[in-house]
Order: structure tokens, then C-alpha cells, then sequence
């Protein structure tokens, strides 16, 4: 695996994949990437991978095989996305002998088009389980920074004194990241998942894999001493009410801090525009390719301080 200059800032930050290939390829033929020796890679860019390769989609292990190939020749940089988390701990036991993720229907349907990808090459499963091991939790230098889901500088900065030099997760942590109410699994809980905050008067709701939901995604991006709970939440919830947002802290992500990317949200492309940017410090380039009428977007960075939505590229 070859490592990636960490001045260096021409990077296509690309989104939620999740197993569809053709989307890939299309996006980065479209970014001006070609595969004339077995990769893909461009003479002035790299990509940054935000996570969330598998699932959903059915061309798993094309997908795995673009992004871990650019990877190892230095033409990429993937972090891990819950998703790919997940199937570590769908695969990993305990000191009890207990799976890290338990095997419920739940957990068990979300990884189902995975595990069927790969039922007649288990060999390569495990070898991808140990490799998306090695996949960082965050990326930052002078410029930027990247995560899958949420960028708190307090977890991060906990994280920094937790993980290995690459901001990787050792295999004698994931025991204690999968034990509810360490900081560690609070620190991975929002990194990789996002900020969730409880549902008022007892309101619930149902999510698009159709299980209740008690809790619902917040903007960690935004102030929450000026939300209400209908603003504050990523998605439109119709139970949400238009009262003000009660938060345990005001920790978010201001304006004057580095442009931060980050994917996981299933942003909707309305109905003839254009993708765009959350802030000009704030990109989400997650825009539901895994539903039949999603996009996959890459945001082209060239070290600028405010992000443009212009520099959005998709492909349907």
C-alpha cells in the first residue's frame, strides 16, 4: 500500500458507493481517470474514498477491487465507512465467543447482498473483512479533513490517542468499540454513524429500512441553540415539531474551522438542479446512489478555503 504525500491536495473526494460499480467507473472516466495498467488514475489527482463500498448494490466485489487496487498503487486514500465496520463486527467474536454484531434479521438482511457476493469465494470475504481493518477512520491534513459520518473535534481528538498512526483501529479495540458506553464506542458511535438525538414527547418514526426509530439524525454542522427540531434534523421528519431543539452541548462545527467532507446522509438531488455544498466550509457528498434515482458525486478539492458547489461532479 502506498502512502500519499500529505501536502499533496488534488483530490476527487467521491461518495457512498455501495456496490455500484458501473457508477464508479462512469464517475471516474467523467473525472478524467483511466485504467491502462490494471487501475485506475489520473496524472495531477488522487481520490479520497469516504466509505460505505458494499451493501445495497449487487457489483460488491468489482467495487472492492477499483478502490483496493487504486489504493495500494498510491492513487487513492479509503476510509472506512460504517458499513464496512459492520461487517468486521458481523464477522468478529468476543472474549465470550459472542459475535461483535449480533446475527439478527436486522443486522443480517443489511448485509445479506454482501455475504451472497461472495458465497462462492469465502476466501476473498475474509480477506476483504481484513483489509477493510486496515481502513482509516478519518484523513486530515493542512487543507482539509474527511470522515465518513461526523467530525467532532473532541471524539477525534480522543480517537487520535486510540488508534494507530494511520487512524486505524487495532484488533484488541474492537472489543471495547463494540461495548456500549465506553468512550471509545461513543468516539467510533459518532464518527461513523453521526450525532442522533432523542425524539420528543415520545414520537417515533420509521427509517427507509423500515425499522422504528426512537432517536433521529441531527446537523452537527449547525448551531443547535438556533434550531428547532424540525431544522436541526437531517432528513424531513413529519413528527418533528417546530419547538426549540433541547441539546446536552452546543459542540458543532463552525465556520472558521478547515472544509470538512464527509458522506453517510443520503442527500436527495431535487428535480432539475444541481447537487450542491451544505456550507462553504461543509461538503456532504453522499447523494443515494443506492436508490434507483440517487447520483454519485465527487467533490473536486484543489486546496481551496471555500468549498464551491460548482466543483460538485455526478453522474446519474
Amino acid at each position: 500500500m502506498k502512502a500519499i504525500d500529505r501536502n499533496f491536495v488534488n483530490f476527487d473526494i467521491i461518495g457512498d458507493i455501495h456496490g455500484h460499480s458501473n457508477d464508479l467507473k462512469n464517475l471516474l472516466s467523467a473525472l478524467g481517470y483511466t485504467n491502462k495498467k490494471g487501475f485506475y488514475q489520473h496524472p495531477e489527482r488522487k481520490v479520497l474514498f469516504i466509505g460505505d463500498y458494499i451493501d445495497r448494490g449487487i457489483n460488491i466485489i468489482e467495487v472492492l477491487d477499483i478502490v483496493k487496487k487504486m489504493v495500494d498503487n498510491g492513487e487513492a486514500i479509503a476510509l472506512m465507512g460504517n458499513h464496512e465496520y459492520n461487517a468486521i463486527c458481523y464477522n468478529t467474536v468476543n472474549s465470550n465467543g459472542d459475535y461483535l454484531r449480533e446475527h439478527n434479521p436486522k443486522n443480517f438482511n443489511q448485509h445479506a447482498v454482501t455475504m451472497a457476493a461472495f458465497m462462492q469465494v469465502p476466501n476473498m470475504y475474509k480477506m476483504y473483512i481484513e483489509w477493510f481493518k486496515m481502513l482509516p477512520l478519518f484523513y486530515e491534513n493542512n487543507h482539509f479533513r474527511a470522515v465518513h459520518a461526523c467530525w467532532d473535534n473532541e471524539q477525534i481528538t480522543y480517537l487520535k490517542n486510540r488508534l494507530d498512526e494511520n487512524n486505524c483501529l487495532s484488533n484488541s479495540l474492537f472489543e471495547e468499540a463494540n461495548t456500549e458506553g465506553t468512550q471509545l464506542n461513543i468516539a467510533i458511535e459518532t464518527v461513523l454513524k453521526g450525532k442522533e438525538a432523542k425524539l420528543p414527547n415520545g414520537v417515533t418514526f420509521i427509517d427507509k429500512d423500515r425499522i422504528l426509530r426512537t432517536e433521529f439524525r441531527t446537523k452537527w454542522w449547525e448551531d443547535p441553540a438556533t434550531m428547532t427540531y424540525n431544522s436541526i434534523s437531517v432528513h424531513p421528519i413529519h413528527e418533528l415539531p417546530e419547538i426549540p431543539f433541547e441539546f446536552e452541548c452546543s459542540n458543532f462545527y463552525t465556520e472558521i474551522e478547515k472544509p470538512v467532507f464527509f458522506g453517510h446522509y443520503w442527500m436527495e438531488q431535487k428535480a432539475n438542479t444541481r447537487p450542491h455544498i451544505l456550507k462553504e466550509n461543509v461538503c456532504c457528498v453522499d447523494f443515494s446512489v443506492a436508490k434507483g434515482d440517487g447520483i454519485l458525486v465527487s467533490y473536486r478539492y484543489s486546496g481551496e478555503d471555500k468549498l464551491n458547489s460548482k466543483q460538485l461532479v455526478f453522474v446519474k
